[in-house]
């Protein structure tokens, strides 16, 4: 699909790069709206440029990092563009596909509410925001009728306080599809210190490594043994949590997401959990003796084994450049198998072992005094974790016949 962005110029030059490269959440307002419609699935992003516009600033812009397809971004400059003109719109016919997407150019939104932008059946768009265009209509009619539908989700950039507004707006969005109400609640709690974050030049992955660090400090609190140090160490288990909430939020909204930060996330979630078993095998070794010791070390042998298979799998189920996708292709994968009767289960309980919900769950055990039924259940835990990928490992990677192919289903847009 084409997508068509379209700067308005003012009366003063200098107020229209200002209004252009307006930071929402640490990214220029023009920048983010391009980088948006290319992660939307844009095949080419028309960019229409004003000759009263600086020509240095739409090239600067289109040399930005975060644009990672330079090829499909293409400049047009013009003498002047009104979206309700259709001498506008004749200007440019050679340059339109037959149906294209008009993105205003201060648009704040996400790129899946972008890329599920229905078609709307009628004669003229509203350009107040994202609507699919027809090339032909926009050449014959000259003024805009109301549109219909819903108007999709995002915000005009137009005054500060929209500009605030879309700040807000950003990072009530900047979960995943797959957030149940554990992460959600989670998140709701990271908000302010993500937006706050997003104006610093701390990137995801110091915070992935800072939430490393407050796991390392809650190891050494919950193996001290009592039942206050449990309740301290779980507490900053879940504020190691929400660290790693923060790190993938904070991605998505600087567009700041990478194949290398998956992995390393990946990386600190396993660390915390050795980081948090191996505390609470101490601690509770420190209350009741020897016997803990071997428990604990089945269930480091556990944990070491589903996180090195749940890592392979996930190299061989997704491409290099897309890691992130694998946790969506594996509920699609148990979905599109829900007759076989452990899938059901698996997708049941998998949302159990997600570390968003997990941390919420140590809190409680702690609280109520129940670390060894949490220590007991986590031994368990963890070798089921291992030998149901391995097994599904078997079914839908290393045999796609027999089952539903890993790879052939549909991927969405997750990040780290």
């Amino acid at each position: 699909m084409q997508i068509v962005v379209a700067p308005e110029a003012t009366s003063v030059a200098a107020r229209s790069d200002a209004r252009l490269t307006r930071e929402i959440c640490g990214v220029g307002l023009l920048e983010r709206t391009l980088v948006t419609a290319q992660r939307a699935g844009a095949s080419e992003v028309l960019l229409v440029w004003p000759q009263s516009l600086s020509l240095e600033l739409a090239e600067e812009t289109l040399q930005s990092r975060l644009l990672k397809k330079k090829d499909n971004v293409r400049l047009v400059q013009v003498e002047h563009f009104d979206p309700n003109a259709c001498s506008s719109w004749t200007n440019l016919q050679s340059q339109l596909e037959q149906q294209f997407i008009w993105l205003p150019w201060n648009w704040v939104s996400y790129a899946r509410a972008l890329a599920k932008l229905p078609e709307l059946k009628q004669s003229s768009p509203d350009w107040s925001g994202p609507t699919w265009v027809s090339k032909i209509a926009v050449i014959s009619e000259a003024s805009p009728l109301p549109r219909i539908g819903a108007v999709p989700e995002g915000i005009a950039v137009t005054s500060e306080e929209t500009a605030d507004a879309a700040e807000r707006f950003l990072v009530a969005h900047s979960g995943k599809v797959l957030d149940g109400i554990h992460s959600s609640f989670n998140r709701w709690l990271c908000r302010p210190s993500v937006r706050l974050l997003s104006h610093t030049q701390v990137t995801p992955n110091a915070v992935t490594l800072g939430g490393v660090v407050v796991a390392i400090l809650s190891g050494i609190a919950l193996a001290r043994g009592n039942y206050w140090h449990f309740l301290l160490g779980s507490t900053l288990f879940y504020i190691a949590g929400l660290f790693d909430e923060m790190d993938g939020m904070l991605a998505r909204i600087k567009f700041a997401d990478s194949p290398f930060g998956t992995w390393f996330e990946g990386f600190a979630d396993g660390l915390s959990y050795l980081l948090l078993f191996g505390g609470i095998t101490i601690g509770l070794y420190r209350q009741h003796g020897t016997r803990e010791l071997w428990l604990g070390a089945a269930l480091i042998v556990g944990t070491v084994l589903s996180l090195v298979v749940t890592n392979f799998q996930r190299k061989r189920a997704t491409t290099a450049d897309r890691p992130n996708e694998y946790l969506g292709k594996f509920y699609r994968m148990l979905e599109a198998d829900k007759s076989n009767w452990i899938s059901r289960q698996v997708r049941q309980l998998h949302a159990f072992l997600k570390r968003g919900v997990l941390i919420i769950y140590v809190v409680i055990f702690a609280f109520l005094n129940l670390v060894p039924l949490l220590f007991y259940l986590a031994i368990l835990g963890s070798h089921l974790t291992w030998m149901i990928v391995l097994y599904y490992n078997h079914k839908f990677v290393k045999q796609p016949s027999a089952g539903v192919p890993l790879r052939g289903i549909q991927t969405s847009q997750e990040a780290s």
